[in-house]
């Protein structure tokens, strides 16, 4: 057996099975109703998959901002509370 032969069965046995191409282009197409920039329900035609990945990490670096801002906000309202207060402990709660 030739080293190309057996370095491609070993791949492949080692791997998971192969995606194929028309599941990734379904997967590409969920992707592109969840994002809210390519979702336009005007629009017909489909963005290239490219384009769908690279607005799929745009928004999820949004939202990792988003959680970021958030979690800041929660901490300085904690902070602004006193540590015994009514409003703390039903805010503390809510996590647990």
């Amino acid at each position: 057996m030739s080293s190309r032969r057996s370095s491609r069965s070993r791949n492949s046995t080692a791997a998971s099975p192969l995606i194929s191409d028309d599941q990734i282009a379904d997967l590409v197409s969920k992707l592109q109703r969840l994002i809210p920039e390519l979702r336009n329900p005007r629009a017909s035609h489909k963005a290239s998959a490219s384009r769908v990945l690279q607005e799929t990490c745009n928004y999820i670096r949004n939202l990792h901002r988003e959680v970021d801002d958030l979690s800041e906000r929660l901490s300085q309202l904690l902070a602004a509370t006193e540590n015994d207060s009514a409003e703390a402990t039903i805010i503390r709660s809510l996590f647990m």
